[in-house]
């Protein structure tokens, strides 16, 4: 099997356009693996490494934890990249939101063009979004105890106050819109979502600090935390796994048949077939994930916050029950994740429309009406397999939290078992394989799922 993955690469570099594919899509994810490493003027980056480094696990988690994920660890560095393509991400979801509410807008998407005007409207949103963040950032900066209670130092270096905030917001917001460009080249003369392959590269180059963490916690200096050879199988059984468990439930489809009426246009006479219509499990992807963390985020710091102002302690209590791996936390983000899975599919699945389509072209479920009854079908097979993609999506979330909590895994090797970082990447890299083999099986090669072997001459 492995000789047989080595061989379909070996292949992918025989095709001259797929072989200039994919080392442009190479050379463009260095290109943004650099702007996760230049540091930003003025300011102590090397400082900031070291607390995170030292304080992992009181900085790890939440939504500062998941954004340096993102970046690669271009946020712990103070580097160019630190904004990363989070607020092109946001602002692409804004407007997909904004498409499925708006009439306007959901008029001008169906419109011819009218998708190339939608997407000039999120590059708009996301320079907004942009200089909104890297101005917050670098307020941040300028005063890390606000954000890193324990934090000693200062990470400006340089003056005055309105020089740096101004060039530190416009250096980020230009960061960000050229790693969203070169996303789009990779897209487009790449292979691969562009997009998904930058968060992909910065979240594998947290994979070395991973492996570090994972081989001090079988050393002597572990001390007490010290694992033995039990723990290492059980690991590697639990990856294995949770990364099954995601491509079965990524790739998991409920196909429902479609019949197709001969039907009559003018003087043509089309005759009817069957086919079938693919309804996702997983339909949010890693969406309900990113979500439930952002805004859980958010109601520790207010209840800190405010008990510690107003000096009552049912709030402290409050905020410290939501800290990052508590019960309560896991039960809370649990339950987002099932509401957000459910209001992302309200939102993108229009089961009207699908029902008003199949009617127009001629096509019916078999056993249904078409019509009001179709959409009606639709709408509870998808809530009933939603809640399947739901409860795993729940799952896999809660993984890195109870490695964390209940079996003393350091924070950095947990985060690789489960989480945004295992579904985004196990995503793309079959999404990345599928557009590999689609170029392979068009000039007579074996896909990743045969041998390998060369079968005709393109």
């Amino acid at each position: 099997m492995i000789s047989g993955i080595i061989n379909t690469f070996a292949n992918c570099f025989k095709i001259p356009e797929l072989k200039s594919r994919i080392i442009f899509t190479v050379l463009v994810l260095g290109v943004c693996r650099l702007a996760a490493i230049i540091p930003l003027p003025g300011l102590d980056g090397a400082a900031l490494a070291d607390y995170f480094a030292k304080n992992a696990a009181k900085s790890g988690g939440g939504l500062l934890g998941m954004y340096s994920m993102f970046t690669g660890g271009a946020l712990e560095r103070c580097a160019l990249g630190s904004l990363g393509i989070m607020p092109y991400i946001s602002a692409t979801i804004i407007i997909q939101l904004l498409t499925a509410v708006i009439p306007q807008l959901s008029k001008l998407a169906r419109e011819e063009g009218g998708r190339t005007k939608i997407v000039q409207y999120g590059r708009y949103l996301t320079v907004i979004l942009c200089v909104g963040q890297g101005f917050v950032m670098a307020l941040g900066w300028q005063d890390p105890q606000s954000i890193f209670k324990d934090f000693a130092g200062e990470l400006v270096l340089v003056g005055p106050a309105w020089w740096y905030l101004l060039q530190t917001t416009v250096l980020l917001t230009a960061s960000t819109m050229l790693l969203m460009w070169l996303g789009e080249q990779i897209t487009e003369r790449g292979i691969g979502n562009g997009v998904s392959l930058i968060i992909t590269i910065g979240i594998l180059a947290r994979l070395p600090v991973a492996m570090r963490g994972t081989w001090f916690m079988f050393t002597p200096e572990a001390g007490d935390h010290q694992k033995n050879i039990f723990h290492a199988i059980a690991l590697v059984l639990l990856l294995c796994s949770v990364v099954a468990g995601v491509i079965a439930v990524t790739q998991a489809q409920r196909k429902i048949p479609v019949q197709y009426a001969q039907r009559a246009v003018g003087r043509k006479v089309y005759s009817g077939g069957s086919s079938f219509m693919p309804l996702r499990v997983n339909y949010a992807g890693v969406m309900p994930i990113i979500f439930a963390q952002a805004i859980l985020m958010f109601p520790q710091k207010i209840f800190e916050t405010l008990g510690g102002r107003l000096n009552l302690q049912f709030l402290r209590d409050i905020g410290s029950a939501m800290h990052y791996g508590g019960f309560f936390y896991m039960a809370c983000e649990a339950l987002m994740i099932l509401f957000f899975s459910y209001f992302w599919v309200a939102t993108q699945f229009n089961e009207l429309q699908i029902s008003d389509d199949l009617k127009k072209y001629g096509g019916y479920i078999p056993g249904i009406r078409p019509g009001k009854e179709t959409s009606e079908f639709l709408h509870n097979t998808m809530s009933r397999i939603t809640l399947a993609g739901a409860i795993f999506l729940a799952g896999i979330a809660v993984v890195p939290m109870v490695l964390y909590q209940s079996l003393d895994v350091p924070l950095e090797v947990a985060s690789f078992f489960g989480g945004t970082s295992i579904l985004i990447t196990v995503g793309v890299v079959l999404d990345t394989m599928r557009q590999m083999e689609s170029h392979l099986l068009m000039r007579h090669y074996d896909g990743f799922l045969k041998k390998g072997r060369i079968r005709g001459r393109f």
